[in-house]
């Protein structure tokens, strides 16, 4: 292997995360003490940036800004640069996730947070286009105007940050009112049916348009509801959009149909072009839910779906010396002898690719069907690909297709 241009310090973490930048042109700093002191020394301004090793989206800012030379020196010379794995350090990740969703009304990652060098945040978001574009500011743009702003109105910056925290403090506090004690649970659990009911897509399952994420949370309260109204049309109605809902997703994209296992959520309103991480926490979660749901219908369907999960997981996620592995990368190897990764690459297929592995006609068949042409009709396969080009910014989708029911 070539030796790397640049080396920064990541190159001494644990992280599989941080190591995957320890060779950015960004003087990266984990976090921690020796950082600190370099920002309260210079008088600099902190960029943290927070993700984790098997983020679709931090691939992305990673190739298109951190290993960019010239962001790199705008990067080095402004500010200390600190990276965080928020598997790693979650509760870093909890504080500074908390600001950007408080203060931008989304979160995510990659996140990226600009902090006083007493490590207070005024600024942040998730991921940034390295140019400026039509909707977007781009993180070129953002780095210098930050950077400006420290420059020529340093007190005003350092005001902002201190009433965006008391004002974030303000709204965490839980405030007691003297002996009133919490509404009855009858009333919350009507008021959470009422707002599931709400935003239930009624063709597709789940309870947003997109992106769409499995969240087995609101499936297990429906279940419970179900259970304590079992002979009300609410009841009725809560089983019947948990059911749905599983229904839809084990036969949507976001479910493996040949891997197994869940990805990570739906970038469409059909379960059907997923972002392709897969994470232990979510498998573990819904093998339970997909599990209750069988106990609760006596449908098989659900029990198989439990067992694909369970599979899946002692397969691919299940360490040889007992422990599991956190998460799949988004990111694969189109072929083996493929030396660049692309999202998804291992989980989508051509057509032609499905006829060459299934060739065999379909016994008792007079039209000369084969057992490709039957996969193909039953999982929603194109010759031209079955991905929209609106569910796939940066065409590594193209002419592929993501397999559904």
């Amino acid at each position: 292997p070539r030796v790397p241009r640049y080396t920064n310090r990541l190159i001494n973490e644990k992280s599989p995360y941080l190591l995957q930048h320890a060779h950015n042109p960004v003087d990266w700093y984990p976090w921690g003490q020796e950082a600190f002191d370099k920002a309260k020394k210079e008088n600099k301004l902190i960029f943290l940036s927070v993700g984790y090793s098997t983020c679709h989206w931090c691939h992305v800012m990673e190739e298109e800004s951190f290993k960019n030379k010239e962001i790199g020196e705008i990067m080095n010379k402004n500010f200390v640069c600190i990276k965080v794995d928020r598997e790693e350090r979650p509760d870093v990740d909890k504080v500074y996730m908390t600001f950007v969703q408080a203060t931008s009304g989304g979160g995510g990652w990659p996140m990226s947070v600009w902090l006083t060098p007493d490590l207070k945040p005024f600024v942040g978001g998730t991921y940034f286009p390295p140019e400026d574009g039509v909707h977007r500011v781009g993180f070129r743009t953002v780095l210098l105007r930050i950077a400006e702003q420290w420059k020529e109105n340093r007190d005003a910056l350092l005001k902002k940050s201190q009433k965006i925290l008391e004002a974030l403090l303000l709204s965490s506090e839980i405030c007691v009112r003297g002996q009133e004690s919490a509404p009855p649970s009858k009333e919350v659990m009507a008021t959470c049916f009422q707002q599931l009911s709400n935003s239930y897509d009624e063709d597709y399952g789940g309870f947003s348009k997109s992106p769409k994420f499995p969240t087995p949370v609101n499936l297990n309260f429906l279940f419970t509801y179900w259970a304590l109204h079992r002979t009300t049309p609410e009841g009725a109605q809560a089983l019947r959009m948990a059911l749905h809902t599983l229904k839809m997703m084990a036969h949507g994209g976001i479910h493996d149909h040949i891997g197994q296992g869940f990805h990570r959520y739906s970038t469409d309103q059909y379960w059907h072009v997923p972002h392709f991480e897969k994470m232990l926490y979510d498998q573990g979660q819904l093998a339970a839910t997909y599990s209750r749901a069988f106990q609760i219908s006596g449908d098989e369907f659900f029990a198989d779906v439990a067992q694909d999960i369970l599979l899946y997981v002692s397969r691919d996620l299940s360490d040889q010396v007992g422990g599991f592995y956190s998460a799949e990368d988004a990111d694969s190897y189109p072929t083996t002898a493929s030396g660049e990764k692309r999202e998804g690459a291992f989980c989508v297929w051509e057509a032609e690719e499905i006829r060459a592995l299934l060739p065999d006609p379909v016994e008792g068949n007079t039209e000369a069907t084969t057992l490709g042409d039957v996969f193909i009709h039953h999982y929603g396969v194109k010759e031209t690909g079955n991905v929209s080009p609106m569910q796939d910014p940066h065409q590594e989708l193209k002419g592929k297709n993501v397999l559904i029911v």
